[in-house]
């Protein structure tokens, strides 16, 4: 099994990776996991709550969902899909997170979907490029699948609202 990191803002352009991605493994198996990263709070009561905290959650769209749960149905070698928040943002706070989620290997921040969700976002880029994982690319060509994950003019209003 091969674990794939996606550092991600959980836009729906980001699905357009994943065929690419199932194709290009050799493995049998992808367990990817998708993250955003976020600087760690210096407020007492933050870090004291920082274990219940779901509000992050938020963010992830049900279209996104949905998108993820027929990813997994058309592509068998999909083994799950995970969604995480990273909250550190120091190089051994991020390798312990690696090491903890069996990641091996990372897309590249550039392939990425990527903005900030609020001021405590932080850019994957750094850390990525430090981390000593290796990062895979996507073909630049995935016009086939654009169009059924790609969110319409209308659902993008209706996200926005």
């Amino acid at each position: 099994m091969k674990t794939i990191l996606i550092p991600t803002d959980f836009n729906l352009s980001i699905l357009n990776c994943i065929p690419s991605l199932c194709k290009n493994t050799e493995e049998k198996k992808l367990k990817i996991i998708f993250v955003h990263l976020f600087k760690l709070s210096d407020s007492i009561s933050d870090l004291l709550m920082l274990s219940r905290r779901s509000r992050e959650y938020d963010y992830v769209s049900d279209a996104f969902h949905k998108g993820c749960h027929d990813l997994k149905n058309a592509y068998k070698n999909i083994e799950s899909f995970k969604i995480e928040f990273f909250y550190g943002s120091t190089l051994s706070m991020f390798k312990n997170f690696l090491e903890a989620n069996e990641v091996d290997c990372i897309l590249h921040p550039d392939a990425c979907s990527w903005n900030k969700l609020n001021k405590a976002s932080i850019d994957p880029l750094g850390l990525v490029a430090k981390s000593g994982l290796p990062t895979t690319n996507i073909p630049k060509k995935q016009e086939e699948f654009k169009s059924q994950y790609s969110p319409s003019l209308e659902e993008e209003h209706l996200m926005a609202v």
